[in-house]
């Protein structure tokens, strides 16, 4: 079903050229999982060839891709290069197999350092790895390993997630089988804040709660439009989008994907033929989400004149008893540079999502218009 995909895929990105106004610019392109690297480097090019007629795709724009790499060759990765892509994420997760046979992934530590090799030689600057901590029998010491030999790689940018076992996954049915242990909650701050101090002293600056990059020119420029919350378009099966304060959501089934994309479904802008969901977002919503995701940039927080050239209202006024709470629990702090803003502190980077939960389902101050 991929060429059908791929047509389907330009066929959304043609219709929200269309709809949107003349001359919109695109600075970041993401090719998010399943697996993009399965497209043919024709089909890369066909997708990038529609985007540039349809948006004004800027000549240094960033158009990352995330691949498998047990699924790239020097050709494939050559062939993407050709086509536009200019960066590379790789789900490396763990260097050790036990860790990868846990995970159900197919490729080795081998496979990883060919995959990065092949990107050098094509010349491409920025590549990530995804590493997995807080796998069930992983140690302290195997993840110490892992991320030693995925920082002397020569990457620019890594990113760490811990793991989260997910009801009705195979993962969740051997652990409430006794088959394995769930994640242990102590072992994975340790093994996040080891990661915190050893990275620093590889070079890598930590920008967001899970993401490293090697200076300001590593750091994923697409990430940064959410966490700043500024506008996306999501084009595909299960694409998110955020335009014009509205929430788009497409069909996730890949056969629902192509079939509404067929049927002559017109859409009404936000909403392409292919979206499923969505919700224009009030105000207040906004003001709770823009300090969830900009909380996550651990550097910089957000800022108050940020908050208050967008919404109007005083950051310190609208959320007062949010932030007095987390300042007193030792969560958050506020810093004056470059200029006034809120952050995480060392301990509320551990314990982000009780930070997070602050900003949901609060009651609309009197008076927020």
């Amino acid at each position: 079903m991929i060429p059908q995909y791929v047509d389907a895929l330009s066929q959304e990105v043609r219709w929200a050229g269309r709809q949107s106004d003349p001359g919109t610019s695109v600075h970041t392109l993401f090719f998010g999982g399943g697996t993009p690297s399965l497209l043919t480097p024709m089909q890369m090019d066909q997708i990038l060839k529609t985007i540039r007629e349809s948006f004004q795709l800027l000549e240094d724009a960033e158009i990352s891709m995330e691949a498998n790499p047990g699924t790239v060759t020097e050709e494939s990765i050559n062939g993407f290069v050709e086509a536009g892509v200019n960066r590379f994420s790789f789900g490396m997760q763990s260097a050790h197999p036990e860790d990868l046979r846990i995970l159900d992934r197919k490729h080795t530590f081998s496979d990883v350092l060919q995959a990065v090799g092949y990107c050098q030689k094509a010349g491409v600057k920025h590549i990530n790895l995804d590493l997995i901590f807080g796998i069930p029998g992983q140690t302290l010491q195997r993840f110490q390993s892992s991320l030693a030999l995925a920082a002397a790689s020569g990457v620019d940018h890594l990113s760490l997630y811990s793991l989260t076992i997910e009801e009705g996954t195979p993962m969740a049915h051997w652990a409430n089988r006794g088959l394995i242990d769930f994640p242990d909650d102590d072992l994975a701050a340790e093994m996040y804040e080891f990661a915190e101090d050893y990275l620093a002293a590889q070079g890598f600056e930590q920008y967001e709660i899970s993401n490293w990059a090697r200076g300001n020119s590593g750091r994923c420029s697409h990430n940064l439009q959410y966490w700043e919350y500024e506008p996306y378009f999501g084009f595909g099966a299960g694409a998110h989008g955020f335009i014009n304060g509205t929430r788009t959501e497409n069909v996730h089934s890949v056969f629902d994907y192509l079939q509404r994309m067929s049927d002559g479904r017109e859409g009404q802008f936000p909403f392409s033929p292919a979206a499923l969901a969505g919700s224009l977002l009030s105000k207040w919503d906004q003001m709770q989400e823009m300090m969830m995701v900009g909380l996550r940039m651990t550097a910089e927080g957000v800022s108050a004149k940020r908050f208050k050239n967008r919404f109007g209202s005083d950051l310190e006024v609208i959320f007062a008893d949010q932030l007095r709470h987390l300042l007193r629990e030792g969560l958050i702090e506020w810093i004056n540079v470059p200029e006034r803003a809120v952050r995480l502190t060392k301990r509320g980077k551990l314990l982000g999502n009780r930070v997070f939960m602050e900003f949901v389902g609060n009651e609309v101050p009197a008076g927020l218009q």
